[in-house]
């Protein structure tokens, strides 16, 4: 498996489904253009574990949205399938109108170029963040079964937009709001004499 953090995410175009249920060709190098990219790959349209992810993003698209953050949603399904599931009430296994754009990779081209198709051909649960340069800075990938926590990606964008703005790192278990740390011997310790018991 690559890993792709502090490399170029790869750019790609493809038929999605916008928030608005628009269907186009969209350029993530474009729809990005000055903006925080996560992206997610899911399995598959219509399963179990994805509907769960999907709608906890768009619960959270807002939080995406104020942190100047645009968020894609990929798997190996049609946008014919995208906008089913999107039209499929959540009572009946549907997403509903999620927000947010969902790309359709029928050709694998996308999982392969950020190297989360698994052996069965679908999606792992690969999630990226990218930032505004379109460096990929964090990735985490699950196996099929294993959902995933999208407050820890909120956590994780807040971190970046800490790092970047005041020159300092992020502690384990690092939020928003708390101190960070000098990058330094002297930094260091300075955090670890105040913070180390709450570690």
């Amino acid at each position: 498996m690559a890993v792709l953090v502090g490399k170029k995410a790869p750019d790609f175009t493809a038929t999605a489904v916008l928030g608005n249920n628009e269907i186009k060709d969209i350029t993530f190098s474009e729809v990005t253009r000055g903006k925080y990219a996560v992206v997610f790959f899911y399995p598959l349209d219509f399963t179990f574990v994805c509907p769960s992810e999907l709608i906890a993003f768009d619960h959270r698209l807002d939080e995406f949205k104020k942190r100047n953050v645009e968020v894609l949603g990929v798997s190996i399904d049609s946008q014919f399938s995208h906008l089913a599931w999107k039209n499929t009430p959540v009572a009946k296994g549907g997403i509903g109108p999620v927000g947010y754009t969902l790309v359709a990779d029928i050709k694998h081209e996308i999982c392969r170029a950020y190297d989360v198709e698994a052996e069965g051909g679908v999606a792992l649960r690969g999630s990226f963040l990218i930032d505004r340069d379109g460096v990929v800075q964090h990735q985490v990938v699950n196996n099929l079964p294993l959902g995933r926590d999208i407050d820890e990606m909120l956590r994780v964008v807040d971190a970046l937009q800490f790092t970047e703005e005041h020159g300092e790192v992020c502690p384990a278990g690092w939020n928003k709001g708390k101190a960070g740390m000098k990058a330094s011997t002297d930094g260091v310790a300075e955090y670890l004499s105040e913070h180390a018991g709450a570690l």
